[in-house]
């Protein structure tokens, strides 16, 4: 059984190459460090303790392009990456194995735990007697700044190894926990996959006890402008949120049976959702204005946690519609997706009386997909963008989209790539609308007349442009309309992929038909639209988790996850 722990041989001393020592070739810190320094010499250093913390956030995940120059979208129902060689194609084919996983981060993840393990052991060692023994009042108050830096700086590295833990467990399920280095000497006769729930109450826990040293901002001052890129205690808060609204979904509380049967555990949706309901009520976040205004938007309010990228253009270059210079169009978004977002009314495109013109399809439509897609004919980055066969954007150029969009979420819309212009990237790792559909999600699972259930999807419809949900909605068509809105406002932000795992619906989401959109112009300002099949997929039962690395199951006595 997955869940069950499995012993490893001592044999196992060979996966400490492979796993546990994985990035540390370049010496105890990151290559901006001279990678001569001992380990004695790195962690006496205040100065150098501060770059490999910093140098360990970049473990963090981003997902801007990260498969082979592709989104992870692009392996779910959201987007077709237009390059077919790339490796994210291995998900939508079917093809990837315990040989070959286009999002295999076994080794990375562990990599992280180890740096971060290696810094908890050591930064005690830190000598800071030049200043303590000073008594100087402004070498006294600098002091205590250190101090009060290198206790803090445990707790956000503690952060971190949760963070790792969560994006272990929602791949592989159960998986070693280890707190401490490892070496060659060390005796591995021990060393097991631990249950999920053993995973799940460790992140849990870590993540308390960061919460209760972390203030709500990371420095000394409240609206801190670098605050979202920051661990604090609403960053602990909400991966908390995350996991437990994980722990509580069908597959985790089932995790070797594969099929599409649903189990509840009230209890644990009741975990989920008060988890949830702190981080609101921490009261230190609120919704941007406007939905476009999160994406690369450092000092967004509703930022909780992000990853900050330099200056770069890599990614435009990936996404920009292929008749744009240098554009290579890249991820594209799907009609699937298209579909999927409601007219103005509220109503479903497929609902009598939407309004809805299958030749006028982006008209009266819920705003959200004109700040995330690019459509035929709208105005994008100095001209119209056509998308219809034979223009200069649409089919019949070489790697243009099969789908008849192009992505606008995340895309800085005007950097001249001629002339290498750059500009900044935020990806949003934790925001405010994902911690009030966590907690929809959840009160509607155990208490499903509260009116929070309502309230809180209303909040990130409202702030979309959008009417509120239809009042007397049963739990079931509640939580379908759940599904939807997470679908809508976290497209391409890499939470569907999971989700669908999650709910036990991927076998019929991900392995249905991608669709695009054809576009015939008849003149400058109209033109036809017909719904056409762009790729058929394949998804199987075992796909709900990521086959254990082959190299490691040769090493160990670990069973491979289920029909792998």
């Amino acid at each position: 059984m997955m869940i069950m722990k499995y012993k490893v041989k001592s044999t196992i001393i060979l996966l400490i190459a492979s796993i546990f020592f994985v990035g540390c070739n370049d010496g105890y810190l990151d290559r901006r460090i001279d990678s001569r320094l001992s380990k004695e010499q790195v962690f006496s250093s205040y100065d150098y303790v501060t770059q490999f913390v910093v140098g360990t956030y970049s473990w963090l995940p981003n997902g801007f392009d990260r498969i082979d120059g592709a989104m992870l979208a692009s392996a779910s129902d959201e987007a077709e990456h237009t390059w077919d060689g790339s490796e994210i194609q291995k998900f939508n084919y079917g093809s990837w194995t315990p040989y070959s996983n286009p999002d295999d981060q076994w080794n990375r993840l562990f990599s992280g735990i180890r740096r971060v393990n290696l810094l908890l052991e050591n930064i005690d060692n830190v000598n800071l007697d030049s200043y303590k023994l000073n008594p100087l009042p402004d070498i006294q108050a600098e002091y205590n700044r250190r101090v009060a830096d290198l206790k803090r700086w445990k707790y956000e590295m503690r952060f971190l190894r949760a963070y790792f833990y969560f994006e272990l467990v929602k791949r592989y399920g159960a998986v070693p926990i280890i707190e401490k280095t490892l070496s060659i000497e060390d005796d591995f006769s021990n060393i097991t996959r631990n249950s999920i729930p053993e995973c799940i109450d460790f992140i849990v826990a870590e993540c308390d006890s960061v919460a209760t040293i972390l203030n709500v901002y990371p420095g000394r001052e409240p609206n801190d402008p670098n605050a979202s890129g920051r661990i604090t205690k609403g960053a602990a808060m909400a991966l908390k949120s995350r996991t437990l609204l994980i722990a509580a979904s069908p597959l985790f509380l089932e995790p070797d049976n594969l099929t599409d049967q649903k189990p509840s555990d009230p209890i644990k949706w009741k975990k989920a959702a008060d988890a949830a309901k702190d981080v609101i009520e921490l009261g230190v976040y609120s919704l941007s204005p406007t939905y476009s205004g999160i994406f690369n938007n450092y000092g967004s309010p509703e930022l909780i946690l992000a990853y900050r990228h330099g200056n770069s253009n890599r990614f435009e270059r990936a996404n920009y519609p292929i008749g744009y210079e240098q554009g290579q169009s890249g991820t594209t978004p799907t009609q699937n997706l298209v579909n999927a977002y409601e007219m103005l009314n509220g109503k479903s495109i497929n609902d009598p009386g939407s309004g809805y013109d299958p030749q006028n399809p982006y008209q009266n439509r819920d705003p959200r997909l004109l700040q995330t897609v690019i459509v035929n004919n709208s105005q994008w980055n100095g001209r119209k963008v056509e998308l219809w066969t034979g223009g200069r954007d649409g089919k019949g150029k070489d790697q243009a989209s099969k789908t008849g969009y192009y992505l606008k979420k995340y895309v800085i819309e005007n950097l001249d790539l001629l002339q290498n212009r750059t500009a900044a990237h935020t990806w949003a790792l934790f925001r405010l609308a994902e911690i009030y559909l966590n907690y929809a999600e959840a009160l509607n699972e155990y208490d499903p007349t509260n009116p929070d259930i309502a309230k809180y999807v209303n909040l990130v419809r409202n702030r979309a442009g959008m009417p509120n949900l239809p009042d007397g909605l049963t739990q079931e068509q509640m939580r379908e309309r759940i599904i939807h809105e997470r679908r809508v406002e976290f497209a391409f932000e890499e939470h569907r992929f999971w989700d669908v795992r999650r709910w036990k619906i991927a076998a019929s989401v991900l392995g249905s038909p991608i669709t695009g959109m054809e576009i015939t112009r008849i003149d400058d300002n109209h033109f036809q639209f017909q719904e056409v099949p762009v790729e058929n997929r394949v998804f199987m039962n075992k796909m709900y988790w990521y086959p254990i690395p082959q190299n490691e199951l040769i090493k160990t006595d670990w069973d491979q996850n289920p029909d792998w």
